[in-house]
């Protein structure tokens, strides 16, 4: 290793180069890079949510380039850049052999949020999660491939629980200059601007670009002096404000994110809606070609050619309906544009044409505009189906044109940082080049391949940093706290005790409390010295959803005021850093919600490279996941109608499955204290849904599926 100082153009061509990766989220799934970062100020990087471009400015060019002198840490930087630069270069990926045509006129997908890390909080739940691991994906596998979004300066909300253990929400400013994006601009340097008619007021964006490997994600922001406050805040919080506000950012997101990419130059060959907020793009996409000549019925079907579309949800509230008057104030200019009267309009957006009494619906409007959807599960799909049929009445429910891509998630993207460690210790620096694939993970099946000892000792310090994470967490929330508290926090929950976790929005559909109605029985379980079990629990409710807050606020009182206290857990602000820790530490992923309402659901599909097993209902991805032999499957393949009846059932099949399957699985030990059958249920895990659902498979059924050019 060459010892000598860094010439002046050494240590400038270091320092760009870093600078370059902390700019682009390529860093959130590579661990080199996030160590050299961590180590250039390690408290800074635990308290400004990870953020490299933050740590950057934290650090002095003096002091980087006195870091840099050190030999070894400016050959760590050098590697790190070296990685970058061969990743961003490569000519050989499965998109350049199998997708070329995209290279010129990309797939463009459009979502009212991405997901992509803590750092960037402009994501409410599993939509964005979902919208950014298929964005990395894309990248990874060498797509032409774009992203739409919006910018929220305020982003979600951050969630504080008060003394009466009630959610409450607040907000903090992002500041672009600490974020990983750019400024999009113009050949003199200038901001790129664009505008939107909106009502009575022609509303002006700019644009913001967030790098993601390869490929760009732009943000649409009317943070402007140009607008009125009102529209200057449309993009200032996720799914903020009202119905009229959540209107004039779906014209933003679909019509603004249109001529944006016009004003970019880009040519899509695909628009992919990623759920209805953005099927005004397909408005959009009419009224260009009418001002070029076209009729009204040859733009319909040619915008249809262009689009497809992805639903996420069967729950009837989660589809955007706006009224009448609010379609006629707010949207008239599409009546205009298209040379339509205002019922006509709505009637793009209604089931049953000419029914004044029913409201504009994105959804319809997204399947009236595409030429293809899709659902997010096979159950979905078949859910979707029946739900949309009202759209095809001359066709079956069989034959309705919607079929199914089952979600996946971005594998390096969610595993965590040791996990990385283990792996590469044992294979090498190659490892990350095959995680993606099914033979990698089918080799966990093979005991020499790994032992048993190492996956337990893995699994012992994963659970170890979760409870760990937990206590810290748990003394930050703490208030008014005394000196016997700081010791209490240091001995809550047990290493040792099978660890429960459940994470995600407290969507009253979820049921997160669905374990306590066998609360007597949950009380035994717990106190049980010789087999212990233990609860962690963490998620948001919206804003306006009380009965979503009444959960928590239920769940929180049990762990502070009941017998479950130490025992049962609620970590504050869940976010993408708190999700990283739950699944990886917990032993068992908890999903319960009331069937056949999970789409598709994510997050249990981040648990299986960490070992951590699943608990569910066979609801969404689960039920084409489980197999008898890699996790637990709460209640049958089927579900009552009555929802009393169902939840009284799922209840009572869920502590069943936990008493009878789950507890005595993992402390059957053998005589070296190692529980050998739940080890082989996680290798059947990892061997079985790592790689099947993961967002490279997922990306590759949509590209050959729906990206491919219309036969």
């Amino acid at each position: 290793m060459n010892s000598e100082p860094l010439t002046p153009s050494q240590l400038s061509e270091l320092t760009t180069g870093l600078n370059r990766v902390a700019r682009n989220l390529w860093w959130t799934w590579n661990q080199d890079a996030q160590d050299v970062f961590r180590d250039l100020s390690p408290r800074g990087w635990r308290n400004l949510y990870h953020n490299a471009v933050a740590i950057l400015h934290e650090v002095s060019d003096y002091e980087l380039g006195v870091r840099l002198q050190e030999a070894a840490f400016a050959e760590r930087v050098r590697g790190v850049i070296q990685q970058f630069d061969a990743y961003l270069n490569e000519s050989d990926t499965w998109g350049c052999a199998n997708m070329a045509h995209l290279k010129e006129r990309p797939v463009v997908y459009f979502s009212a949020e991405f997901g992509f890390h803590e750092t960037l909080p402009i994501a409410a739940g599993g939509l964005g999660m979902l919208a950014g691991d298929h964005a990395k994906s894309a990248s990874d596998l060498g797509l032409g491939f774009v992203g739409i979004s919006l910018f929220y300066r305020e982003g979600y909300f951050m969630q504080a629980i008060n003394q009466d253990n009630w959610q409450t929400e607040y907000y903090t400013l992002l500041n672009p200059k600490n974020l990983p994006i750019e400024p999009v601009l113009d050949a003199k340097g200038e901001p790129i601007q664009g505008s939107v008619r909106i009502a009575t007021n022609q509303v002006y964006f700019r644009a913001w670009r967030v790098n993601v490997g390869r490929i760009p994600v732009y943000l649409l922001d009317t943070n402007l002096p140009e607008n009125e406050d009102h529209y200057k805040d449309l993009t200032l919080r996720v799914y903020g404000g009202d119905a009229s506000t959540r209107m004039m950012q779906e014209i933003l997101l679909g019509v603004g994110g249109v001529r944006l990419l016009r004003l970019l130059g880009i040519e899509p060959s695909v628009f992919h809606m990623n759920e209805g907020h953005a099927a005004f793009l397909g408005l959009e996409l009419m009224r260009e070609k009418m001002a070029a000549g076209q009729s009204l019925e040859a733009s319909k079907e040619a915008t249809k050619r262009e689009c497809i579309f992805t639903t996420h949800t069967p729950v009837e509230a989660g589809h955007d309906r706006f009224s009448s008057d609010l379609m006629a104030f707010t949207a008239h200019e599409f009546s205009k544009q298209l040379n339509l009267d205002h019922e006509s309009l709505m009637d793009l957006g209604r089931v049953r044409a000419g029914d004044q009494g029913e409201p504009f619906c994105m959804t319809v409007l997204a399947l009236r505009l595409s030429r293809a959807a899709n659902g997010v599960s096979e159950l979905h799909g078949q859910v979707s189906r029946e739900m949309w049929q009202c759209l095809y009445p001359d066709v079956s429910v069989e034959q309705v044109p919607i079929g199914h891509v089952t979600n996946g998630v971005h594998l390096l993207g969610w595993m965590k940082g040791p996990v990385r460690a283990f792996w590469k210790d044992r294979l090498g620096e190659a490892w990350a080049d095959e995680v993606n694939e099914s033979t990698f993970w089918e080799q966990m099946l093979d005991p020499e391949f790994i032992s048993d000892e190492e996956l337990w000792s893995l699994r012992y310090r994963l659970r170890r940093e979760l409870i760990e994470f937990t206590r810290r967490r748990l003394l930050l929330q703490g208030h008014h706290l005394t000196a016997g508290d700081y010791i209490a926090f240091d001995h809550l929950l047990n290493p040792d005790a099978l660890t429960v976790g459940f994470a995600r929005r407290f969507a009253t559909y979820k049921r997160a409390p669905l374990v306590f109605q066998q609360f007597d029985r949950v009380v035994e379980l717990v106190k049980d010295k010789e087999r212990p079990v233990q609860f962690i629990f963490a998620g948001k409710a919206h804003p306006r959803d009380d009965e979503g807050k009444k959960f928590i606020q239920h769940i929180i009182h049990l762990s502070k005021f009941s017998e479950l206290t130490g025992h049962l857990v609620f970590i504050e602000n869940y976010d993408v850093h708190v999700a990283r820790q739950m699944v990886s530490g917990c032993d068992v992923w908890l999903n319960n919600p009331r069937r056949p309402l999970e789409a598709s659901g994510t997050s249990g599909q981040k648990t299986s490279p960490h070992g951590c097993l699943n608990l569910s209902m066979l609801d969404g991805w689960w039920r084409e996941g489980y197999d008898g032999t890699n996790g637990f499957a709460i209640g049958e393949d089927s579900h009552p109608d009555s929802i009393e009846i169902q939840d009284r059932v799922d209840s009572e099949n869920l502590f069943t499955t936990l008493t009878e399957e789950v507890v005595p699985c993992f402390f059957n030990r053998d005589q070296t204290g190692i529980p050998r059958q739940w080890i082989q249920k996680i290798r059947r895990a990892m061997a079985t849904l790592s790689a099947e659902y993961s967002t490279w498979r997922m990306v590759r059924d949509y590209a050959n599926r729906y990206y491919r050019p219309e036969t």
